[in-house]
């Protein structure tokens, strides 16, 4: 079942500054707020200090809509008109990966589905007519 369907925005390094000017702008109500800082660690893998304040997750409500904001990785590109994405949240990895794979039809996979340490199954993909979808399972 498809649980929901949200924008996902994505900032050049300045998302702490996105939700707070989107949180006054928009009157929204910032529900959470995750860095890379607070992922959990991987052995052998050092995370720079300039990525650590940088946002992972933030969860924004605006009315009945929901909002999400994330950073890039240092380093990575940034282009205006790629960043902004549609995520859309499932309940059942198997309808995850279906979804996905018609969505990459006639398209181009930046992530395949994965585990990640948020879901059970989740990937990126950018559709045939150059949309970019963050397909999700959720677990709650």
């Amino acid at each position: 079942m498809i649980k929901s369907m949200y924008p996902y925005l994505v900032t050049n390094g300045n998302g702490q500054e996105a939700v707070r000017f989107y949180e006054k702008a928009l009157q929204a109500d910032v529900l959470e707020v995750k860095t890379f800082g607070d992922m959990p660690s991987q052995p052998g893998e050092e995370m720079p200090d300039e990525m650590k304040d940088r946002v992972l997750n933030a969860h924004l409500k605006v009315g009945n809509t929901d909002f999400m904001i994330s950073d890039t990785n240092p380093g990575q590109p940034h282009t205006v008109g790629d960043h902004l994405s549609i995520a859309l949240s499932l309940t059942d990895p198997d309808l995850t990966r279906d979804i996905f794979a018609q969505l990459a039809e006639g398209g181009e996979v930046v992530m395949d589905v994965q585990e990640t340490f948020w879901s059970p199954a989740y990937g990126q993909v950018k559709d045939r007519f150059g949309i970019l979808w963050q397909v999700n399972t959720v677990t709650e």
